[in-house]
């Protein structure tokens, strides 16, 4: 729910999507007439574009920004492709404005944000969700800030919830209390990881005198001496309108909107003299800050944080698997000129397979993987590069090999021909990024808190298209000196998980639990800001379907709202077909894809769709293998080309699987670490038994079975056209795709019939089924709770959708969120899901707690099963249930990516054309009498598994 915010591998304005560029243009393994019939109507759908402008001459030009009369700083920007909106407040405060014995205050305060205000005493979750608000929030370094996109017509009632808790947020000692052990199980979360501990003692020493330096979720010893008043204090200080900046983007009329922003933040008192003058000292290791910005300011213009370089690395010997890499090297802060060759060099370094620490380290078997990141902030900055080693790889030589590569690139220096390849990867990544209005509204408050100009990333981007070659050698040579950089070892002493059994034990629990009384959604109703009730209509398009005669479908929706594509994928092939010693198969297919086809090796495939910056992966799941594509306008013939080929005739290079094989075992060494990947493992396993589809997990013994021929045979058996479909949303011609479409898919074969499974049906548990698996050295727990559920097709879905909604679709609306997480603070976060496809799912409840926490948390949660179990919910519940649901559903339909799953899936599922849009209704006719029977007949709370993962102290606190 609550977080930090990192901004890895792209600049510091764009919060942005991970690409895998992989991609080719030319069929060359066609006959000579097919592949002149492809070439050519790829050559009439570019010149299509000619014309057309592939990215707007700067990306805030629609923005306007005024400064209230109290300080407020307001930017809003319409756009109108969808009747939604996105309201957000973003704060210029964050860890960098605090010091040892109050870390984590920033982050502490913005979970309190929550808590409710004198003018309406009830936790903000539930007005939000109410709303039907897809909220959040974040804490970062140099910013805290507050987000909710909702339908337009609920764009005033957002303003008045942000406005209220700027200034009357309630801040009491219970609710502190609780609020403290959330975020206490939060830090725990973050413990668990030996990345998180690694970065932690790295940057304490880049940045041993700054608070850039200091974890910004804060530390456990410093949250629990948190008293009222210094969070008072800190609200006092920092939260106002002078130091704010609102931020709105979406459907709305601009002078009607500043007029009610106007109305509802211009009567908010502006900080006094004395909070001021708190503000300023706050830090006092602070540098003086010069007001001078922009790209061109000189380095001198500001003071820097002092700084730490050590040659010898910091180590770290505790308990886990998997040795890691991390360097950091110092660098300017974002107004500084160097930052945006300092980009263009990291996509040089490690973005793609073509990458030159790729090749060095990853290719070689040295690693498993490479990441690195630019983090460019308000004073300050650094190049982090983490490296996973290869299983049995010392450390010593992979950072020797690391520094030999850094060191062979200023010799040597870089080509023309990479330096475009990453500047256009960077300005696509910008463009893709900038596709729905909560992304768009993040940029341009990124840009203002941190950079102090919301037009930073349009000065960014200019700059990034005249870096050149040298300025690539200039700025490594400047900064990522083996002198300049600190790094750090982490080397596991022992393996984590004991205590593992193959047979669970049965339990009834006897803890005597009750939970307190729900809250009333009359009591929410009473705190809701007026909103006009008529909905606005949503505009009816559906997509046009293609069916190929190879049984292949496409569904098509042209949107020319941004000049994009996105392409999402369903294949029939998912870990539902692993043979039970080779489990870890199609997974393995799928990852292999990407690695050559029949006229294309893997480097030649990352190269050329890395220069049209086009981004192309598979991901495999339990019924399928999911395809996710997204690129510029004009490069949708290479992604479906790129797609075409490899599904057709990909050929599983030997040197590439047996590189992906020892990635995988390193992979599942690290996610086996993992209390929350464990606890999964355990909790489906507890409940399918052997020889069902779902028990079947990878093993490094599985994996080591699978030869090159059963991938083979795997691709051959179940990559078939007729289980394949296709969906794309974007700005394109229909005819043209189609004759697209039909070139590079019309020749796929298809021969007998398609492989069917038949799930066998699961008996629920007779009893409570308790297995609590130890991973010694964690410091958080992770439990898993539920048993099979149902399928997509259930008569009971929609109703099932309503009374999950009212369980725990919502970590804090919700009855299990309001009382586990927000009562009572057992758990930084708790969710209950249906998880239904084509053939029965599981009911899974999810949640995370500090070890001492978890038994009591278990407890209420099986005591509010029960409740809603005999008593039901109520008409008020349901309502609002439903009306968080369909707001929630129409706002993600903004979202290109979602828009565009969403009709793929229900493609996939055999639905209705029009149930893109008759879901809504669908949700609409759900009635309290539906509701309360899927209650009795769904929720089991004395037959369900529950698995527990986590710290040794847990075999003494188990369910009995």
């Amino acid at each position: 729910m609550y977080g930090f915010s990192r901004f890895y591998k792209y600049p510091l304005p764009l919060l942005l999507l991970s690409l895998w560029l992989v991609a080719v243009f030319l069929l060359s393994d066609q006959p000579a007439h097919s592949q002149h019939a492809a070439i050519s109507n790829k050559e009439k759908y570019q010149s299509t574009f000619l014309a057309k402008t592939i990215m707007p001459s700067t990306l805030t030009e629609n923005v306007r920004k005024t400064v209230l009369e109290n300080g407020l700083t307001v930017l809003i920007k319409e756009v109108h492709t969808a009747p939604v909106v996105t309201v957000q407040v973003w704060y210029k405060v964050g860890s960098r404005n605090e010091e040892p014995g109050v870390n984590g205050i920033a982050h502490q305060l913005e979970h309190m944000m929550f808590k409710g205000t004198k003018n309406r005493p009830i936790q903000f979750g539930r007005l939000f969700s109410a709303l039907g608000s897809d909220s959040n929030a974040f804490t970062s370094y140099d910013q805290t800030a507050y987000y909710g996109t909702v339908e337009r017509n609920k764009l005033k009632a957002l303003l008045v919830l942000e406005a209220d808790r700027m200034q009357n947020s309630q801040i009491e000692p219970e609710q502190l209390a609780n609020e403290k052990r959330v975020v206490i199980s939060e830090l725990q979360g973050y413990e668990n990881s030996p990345e998180y501990r690694l970065n932690r003692a790295v940057m304490q020493a880049v940045f041993p005198n700054h608070a850039y330096g200091l974890p910004v979720g804060g530390t456990k010893a410093d949250v629990e001496k948190f008293e009222v008043e210094q969070v008072q204090k800190y609200y006092r200080n920092f939260y106002s309108p002078d130091n704010a900046v609102l931020v709105i983007v979406g459907d709305f009329q601009t002078a009607n909107t500043l007029e009610t922003i106007k109305e509802v933040f211009g009567k908010l008192a502006k900080n006094s003299a004395e909070s001021k003058a708190s503000l300023n000292t706050q830090h006092s290791t602070l540098p003086t800050l010069s007001t001078q910005h922009g790209l061109n300011a000189p380095l001198t213009a500001r003071a820097k944080p002092q700084l730490s370089a050590n040659s010898t690395p910091i180590v770290l010997r505790e308990p886990g698997v998997g040795r890691l890499l991390q360097a950091v090297y110092p660098l300017p802060d974002a107004n500084q000129p160097d930052v945006p060759a300092l980009d263009v060099m990291d996509y040089i370094l490690t973005e793609g397979r073509n990458s030159r620490l790729y090749q060095v380290l990853v290719e070689s078997g040295l690693a498993s993987e490479v990441t690195a990141s630019v983090t460019s902030l308000r004073e300050s900055g650094w190049y982090e590069v983490l490296v996973t080693a290869g299983s049995k790889q010392d450390l010593k030589k992979i950072d020797s090999v690391l520094s030999s590569a850094i060191a062979n690139v200023t010799e040597k220096g870089v080509t023309p021909e990479e330096v475009e390849r990453a500047k256009t990867q960077l300005t696509a990544d910008v463009i893709l990024s900038n596709r729905d209005i909560t992304s768009q509204a993040m940029r341009l408050g990124n840009d203002e808190t941190t950079a102090g100009d919301y037009r930073y990333t349009d000065r960014y981007l200019a700059a990034v298209r005249l870096v050149k070659p040298t300025d690539v050698v200039a700025v490594i040579n400047k900064y990522l000196t083996k002198e300049a950089r600190i790094a750090g070892f982490f080397e596991p002493t022992q393996k984590r998980i004991t205590g593992v059994g193959d047979k669970p034990d049965s339990a009834q629990t006897t803890d005597n639990f009750s939970p307190g009384v729900p809250v009333l959604p009359s009591e929410v109703a009473k705190y809701l800001p007026p909103v006009d009730l008529a909905r606005d209509a949503i505009a009816r398009v559906l997509p046009q379907e293609l069916k190929l005669p190879n049984g292949m479908r496409i569904l098509l929706l042209p949107d020319n709202s941004t000049p994009t594509v996105t392409l999402s994928g369903h294949i029939q092939a998912g870990t539902e077909f692993d043979p039970e010693n080779k489990a870890g198969l199609a997974a393995f297919v799928a990852d292999n894809l990407l690695n050559g086809t029949k006229s294309k090796d893997v480097l030649t495939i990352a190269k050329v769709l890395a220069e049209r910056g086009v981004s192309l992966n598979f991901q495999t799941y339990r019924e399928g293998v999911h395809i996710e594509g997204d690129s510029l306008a004009e490069d949708l013939p290479i992604i479906l080309e790129i797609l075409a080929d490899v599904v057709k005739n990909s050929t599983f290079p030997v040197k590439e699987l047996e590189l992906h094989r020892q990635q995988t075992l390193t992979d599942l060494q690290l996610e086996l670490d993992e209390p929350s990947e464990v606890a999964r493992r355990i909790f489906v396993q507890s409940i399918y038994p052997k020889k069902h589809p779902l028990h079947t997990f990878p093993t490094e013994e599985s994996l080591q079975q699978i030869q090159r021929q059963d991938v083979i045979d795997f691709k051959a058996k179940h990559y078939r056209p007729d289980t394949t479909v296709l969906a794309l949303v974007g700005d394109f011609d229909l005819d043209i795709v189609r004759s697209l479409i039909k070139n590079e898919f019309g020749d796929w074969e298809v021969s007998g019939q398609a492989p069917t499974l038949k799930y066998p049906t699961v008996s629920m548990p007779e009893k409570i089924v308790s297995v609590n698996p130890v991973l010694s050295g964690k410091t958080q727990a992770v439990t898993y709770m539920g048993y099979t559920g149902i399928n997509r097709y259930d008569p009971r879905f929609h109703a099932a959708l309503v009374l999950n909604q009212i369980l725990g679709g919502d970590t804090l609306s919700s009855r299990l969120g309001a009382e586990v997480r927000d009562r009572q603070g057992l758990s930084y976060g708790i969710y209950s899901s249906f998880q239904a496809g084509k053939n029965a799912g599981t009911f899974v409840i999810e949640m995370q707690t500090s070890p001492g926490d978890s038994t009591k948390a278990i407890a209420s949660t099986r005591q509010i099963l029960q409740q809603i179990h005999q008593q039901g919910v109520t008409a008020l519940e349901v309502e609002t249930a439903k009306r968080t649901l369909i707001s929630n559903y129409n706002v993600s339909l903004a979202n290109p990516e979602e828009l565009t799953d969403r009709i793929l899936m229900n493609e996939v599922y055999g639905l209705d054309k029009g149930e893109l849009h008759s879901f809504t209704d669908k949700i609409q006719k759900v009635t309290l009498t539906q509701v309360n029977q899927a209650a009795r007949e769904l929720l089991h709370p004395d037959k369900i598994v529950v698995v527990t993962a986590g710290p040794s102290v847990l075999t003494e606190k188990s369910i009995r």
